[in-house]
């Protein structure tokens, strides 16, 4: 039988519910498209912060190699078409969505938003989306768990493989239904940007720092003085079973090193212990996507970490269909990377992508405005989707195929 994942009595069927929206915010009245949240933020936010969630790796020749792989794809259009009763709705894993996209796993959200993890996880179930909560994160996952069950969990594995079946056994316990295991940070990449922005783990109190929060005091007051002292010192609090390090604590990157000896058989114990739905996340080989489907994952997300691990690494839209056309009929194909607009997800779609995920945008209007601010990002996308489906005459998620595109450059 199929669940839902859609509020009570939500049966939407078009943008009539979404396109005017009442009692806006304020401050969320000129936000037009999730870029607007980007530009919104980048003032909103002390500068090592904005830069920790913008930037990527090295040059950021993938960050931008993302984006503009979906400029090399156009969409064919058909007029005339009864697209009265068009729905997004889209299943996965028994669940049905409201949309096909959902929220990626951003790391140390709460300190970018105040409960981030809980902002974006509450605003997706709310709004009949996916969310995934980092495994960076700093609220507990059972906390996220409790306020939005439909959540899915993402996973690094800990470096010492000792600690890793009583995490999998605590992140059943905590009551999540699927598991996101990332594989691609064997070891961290060399992100300049963070060191030209002032970003550093274990973030370090410096002057510059104190100046980047007296300056924008929306932020100060609203996220760091009241996470401090209404939670206390933040912690990574789930990279193992038990509480992690301190975020001001020189263990904090040492607990998050070491796995460059990890390797597939990690994984198949994994999901000889992983009761639920187990989706491997950081695919961008045709080999890898076999393997995965060979351990029993239930699906996989081809991604390259958002341009943030190896600089010069394909984009997931390039490898999307390569990969769709080994693996989609035996696991659920989904990507990230690069996606700010309805018709980027389209076209995700049309090349074999069950679900299209952001992260960045997303924070960002976590980080503006709170839920409110993660909901309105959610409508803009939905949105733009409901809109482009009437202009391609689709009414179906089923019906936007890779027919509907032509390559455009090469």
């Amino acid at each position: 039988m199929t669940t839902t994942a859609l509020p009570a009595g939500s049966a939407v069927s078009n943008a009539a519910a979404y396109g005017k929206r009442e009692n806006l915010p304020r401050r969320l009245q000129a936000i037009l498209s999730l870029d607007d949240f980007e530009h919104a933020a980048r003032c909103h936010l002390p500068r090592p912060l904005f830069g920790y969630i913008a930037g990527a790796a090295e040059d950021n020749t993938s960050l931008a190699g993302n984006r503009s792989a979906f400029l090399n794809y156009g969409l064919k259009t058909r007029v005339m078409v009864d697209v009265s009763q068009r729905v997004q709705r889209t299943s996965l894993f028994g669940i049905d969505y409201r949309m096909p996209f959902g929220i990626a796993p951003v790391g140390i959200s709460a300190i970018s938003a105040y409960r981030g993890d809980i902002v974006t996880a509450t605003a997706a179930q709310s709004e009949g989306v996916p969310a995934i909560m980092s495994g960076t994160s700093l609220i507990r996952m059972e906390e996220v768990a409790r306020a939005a069950p439909s959540t899915w969990f993402q996973a690094y594995l800990p470096g010492d493989t000792s600690k890793i079946a009583p995490l999998i056994e605590r992140i059943d316990a905590a009551g999540f239904k699927t598991l996101v295991v990332t594989v691609d940070i064997p070891v961290w990449a060399n992100r300049e940007n963070n060191v030209r922005t002032g970003f550093s783990m274990p973030l370090r109190p410096s002057l510059r720092l104190a100046w980047d929060g007296l300056v924008r005091p929306r932020w100060l007051m609203g996220t760091f003085v009241r996470t401090f002292a209404l939670h206390g010192m933040p912690h990574f609090e789930n990279s193992f079973a038990s509480r992690g390090a301190p975020m001001l604590s020189n263990t904090a990157i040492r607990d998050t090193t070491g796995r460059d000896h990890l390797n597939w058989s990690h994984l198949e114990a994994i999901r000889r212990r992983w009761p639920g739905h187990l989706v491997i996340k950081g695919i961008l080989h045709e080999d890898d996507a076999r393997r995965a489907v060979a351990i029993g994952s239930d699906g996989i997300i081809v991604s390259n970490h958002g341009g943030r691990q190896l600089d010069g690494a394909v984009a997931p839209l390039v490898m999307l269909p390569r990969i769709v056309d080994q693996v989609g009929h035996q696991t659920v194909v989904m990507m990230d990377g690069g996606v700010r607009r309805g018709a980027d997800v389209l076209k995700a779609v049309a090349l074999g992508a069950r679900m299209v995920f952001l992260g960045r945008p997303f924070m960002y209007a976590a980080a503006v405005a709170g839920e409110a601010g993660v909901r309105h990002a959610i409508g803009l996308l939905h949105d733009e989707v409901d809109r482009n489906m009437a202009m391609l005459g689709a009414c179906s998620i089923d019906e936007i195929t890779p027919d509907l595109l032509v390559r455009t450059s090469r």
